[in-house]
């Protein structure tokens, strides 16, 4: 087998993510080269995800690259990845997930401030519709990049707080104060890193098997069917995570108005098997408790 060339974008966490691919590779005695590509996403940072207009923003050029055959697979990060994938294009691992919370992290002069005084910095729907569930009076700043810059933005800027993914802060090793946020439900398979390779390229897919960890799998295609199922591409405010307990799935999962008024969830237990697609039976309950409606209402604000 010949170098296998690992497309990635070029932020730290991106290279770090392809880093620990090329690592479980190199231990299967396969060598790497890694090939990074800068993403559109990471060519606009001023402008807010959701109003980009399309999904995929930050794997659309990787897609492209493996496509045309520059790299032969492509590592990202499971929850910038739409549902809907390009053709020819399928996830061919899942690395273990270690990390699917949201955290809270509050500059030097409000660490003594409390949830409902904060100014908060985010540009994630999601993040932005579950916070005013609890406060709805809270102001709300946009805010874009990598966790160092936005870090550097926090002490800058004219807000109190932001919040980050806890995957990215321990993968980077920083060592920064962060608080659990127990109304947030993290996006669809937050924590994760899969590899997306060519449906044609069937030998560099079955190598790349060697390397999935099967329960996260399992877990956050329940979590991406659920998504799909309500249409929620990478915007609308959603939330979804399964555990799988041996033979049990335990699921949270919500869809929430973008003023945070307006919240259905769902909590499920029950026992796996391959053949249902429980993500998508879940969703479907949420669609006929309100969730149609609700889902037409955030398209037509967007």
């Amino acid at each position: 087998m010949k170098n296998i060339r690992i497309g990635t974008r070029k932020s730290a966490l991106a290279l770090w993510q392809a880093e620990e691919v090329a690592g479980k590779l190199q231990e299967l005695n396969y060598t790497t080269e890694i090939v990074p590509i800068v993403s559109s996403g990471d060519k606009n940072l001023n402008q807010p995800l959701y109003s980009l207009g399309i999904t995929g923003v930050f794997t659309r050029d990787l897609d492209i690259a493996l496509l045309n055959d520059e790299i032969d697979i492509a590592v990202h990060s499971l929850k910038d990845v739409p549902t809907k994938l390009p053709e020819n294009i399928e996830l061919v691992a899942y690395l273990e997930r270690d990390f699917p919370q949201d955290v809270l992290i509050k500059r030097k002069s409000a660490v003594n401030k409390q949830f409902h005084e904060l100014k908060l910095a985010t540009s994630s729907l999601r993040r932005r519709a579950f916070w005013l569930k609890q406060y709805p009076d809270t102001e709300f700043f946009d805010i874009r990049g990598n966790i160092q810059t936005r870090l550097q933005k926090l002490e800058e800027q004219d807000f109190d707080a932001t919040i980050l993914s806890l995957a990215g802060i321990k993968r980077m090793k920083m060592d920064i104060d962060y608080e659990f946020l127990p109304m947030m439900i993290p996006a669809a398979s937050q924590g994760v890193v899969a590899v997306a390779g060519h449906s044609n390229k069937k030998e560099i897919n079955e190598i790349l098997a060697q390397i999935n960890h099967k329960e996260t799998q399992i877990c956050v295609e329940i979590e991406r069917n659920f998504l799909s199922t309500l249409e929620g591409g990478c915007t609308a405010p959603i939330g979804a995570f399964a555990e799988k307990f041996e033979n049990k799935i335990k699921l949270k999962a919500a869809l929430c108005s973008l003023d945070g008024k307006n919240y259905i969830a769902t909590e499920e237990s029950f026992e796996f098997n391959e053949e249902e697609n429980f993500g998508s039976k879940f969703a479907n309950i949420v669609l006929e408790n309100g969730g149609k409606e609700l889902m037409t209402e955030i398209k037509n604000q967007l």
